[in-house]
């Protein structure tokens, strides 16, 4: 774990967690990404969770992973958080999640969770939260579980079965869900594009949202955004982002996310 802690620190501060893909580090993905500086220039604290496995990917096959206070890497990263909030006077109503590939998969996982931890989750060309479900996979298994039926887009289910999943890892929650924001790219080839449409079918049932507006080129060329329910691109429960021609990964946007996490507006 790194703990980037702000110059400016005025608890209680805000928390990001930024999780980084496979083959990566806390401190590699804290070099990939703008987050470390933004924390400088706006006053919140950035947690970077290492991987314990061999080849740098965090545990999302597990169904301890899955689970809330079940075990394995999302209670560990959870952990963290309260470390964060206790040691550095972090804010508990304000704590973010934002992942990449590996990381989107488990930020995916932990604002199903932990919704009472997150307050919000940005999801980069990630899968739907236990998408990756692996029988018999166990949280400290090196590497972990992998599913080929999920990262190649094969695990289709109803908006009422993924959201069952979601539900399913924190029975009886009945307070306020995480908002999120997900980008993919139409050209991924790790995690397949088709994972983007079960994410945002998942999480539209979980929110009870029904209606969404798209907008091409948003925010930029080749992105196409989709508005899920009431609100804006920075106040809405859910929106999406499918980036055209783009791969594994889409490029990190860390003022959209800053912005979506109300850091920032």
């Amino acid at each position: 774990m790194y703990v980037k802690v702000p110059k400016n620190l005025k608890t209680p501060a805000p928390i990001v967690v930024a999780v980084h893909h496979c083959q990566g580090s806390a401190q590699g993905y804290s070099g990939e990404t703008k987050y470390q500086s933004l924390a400088d220039q706006y006053g919140f604290i950035v947690i970077f969770p290492n991987s314990r496995s061999s080849g740098g990917c965090f545990d999302v096959a597990s169904q301890a992973t899955f689970k809330h206070d079940g075990g394995g890497d999302s209670q560990t990263i959870v952990n963290m958080v309260k470390y964060a909030i206790d040691k550095y006077g972090g804010d508990p109503k304000r704590v973010f999640t934002v992942g990449t590939s590996s990381g989107a998969m488990m930020t995916n996982v932990l604002v199903a969770a932990y919704p009472d931890v997150f307050a919000a989750g940005s999801v980069y060309s990630g899968v739907p939260a236990g998408c990756f479900s692996v029988s018999g996979a166990t949280a400290t298994q090196d590497p972990p579980g992998w599913s080929n039926s999920c990262a190649n887009g094969q695990n289709i289910k109803t908006a009422q079965q993924w959201g069952d999943l979601v539900r399913g890892m924190y029975p009886g929650y009945n307070g306020t869900r995480p908002r999120l924001q997900i980008f993919h790219g139409t050209a991924d080839s790790t995690l397949r594009y088709p994972n983007y449409a079960e994410q945002l079918k998942e999480w539209s049932n979980v929110f009870g949202l029904t209606t969404s507006v798209n907008k091409t080129n948003t925010p930029q060329s080749g992105y196409t955004q989709t508005i899920y329910g009431e609100g804006t691109a920075t106040t809405a429960q859910l929106v999406g982002y499918s980036a055209q021609g783009v791969g594994h990964s889409v490029p990190q946007h860390e003022s959209m996310d800053l912005a979506f996490f109300g850091i920032t507006n």
